[in-house]
């Protein structure tokens, strides 16, 4: 059982539709990032970098990255998210990652690519539902 959420910010993309939200669980050290919408590669990172603005702040090792409800190819913020934050987030205590998938095929191919940048450094796993990668990552070391 998950403690109570505390949500932090939701962002909307430069048309006002809405983009992710963050809920924080300190009991969990979980960061929960919901995305909505059709992602662009300067979306995926303009989303990350808030979230790195929090890590220090909140302690978080364990992300769920739920992305069930989006669509786009975002591959072009790949090399960034695998040379700049994937380091920095790890040397900060990231100890897994919890990965749901989108339906979109444009964007499972850029989350394949992700997870397996990933995968050599810290535990990932991609999932179809929320739920199911809750469990996996509420059993992850933390």
């Amino acid at each position: 059982m998950l403690s109570t959420p505390t949500q932090l910010l939701a962002l909307t993309d430069d048309h006002g539709a809405a983009l992710a939200e963050y809920l924080f669980y300190p009991d969990d050290e979980l960061l929960l990032v919901r995305w909505h919408g059709h992602l662009t590669g300067p979306e995926i990172i303009r989303v990350v970098q808030q979230s790195a603005q929090w890590r220090n702040k909140l302690g978080f090792s364990l992300i769920l990255n739920d992305k069930s409800d989006t669509t786009g190819d975002w591959s072009d913020a790949l090399p960034w998210l695998q040379y700049e934050w994937l380091p920095e987030a790890i040397a900060a205590g990231l100890k897994a990652i919890a990965y749901v998938f989108s339906p979109d095929r444009d964007n499972r191919f850029a989350s394949q690519n992700f997870v397996a940048a990933v995968r050599p450094h810290i535990p990932i796993e991609l999932f179809e539902a929320t739920e199911v990668a809750l469990e996996w990552l509420q059993r992850q070391p933390h």
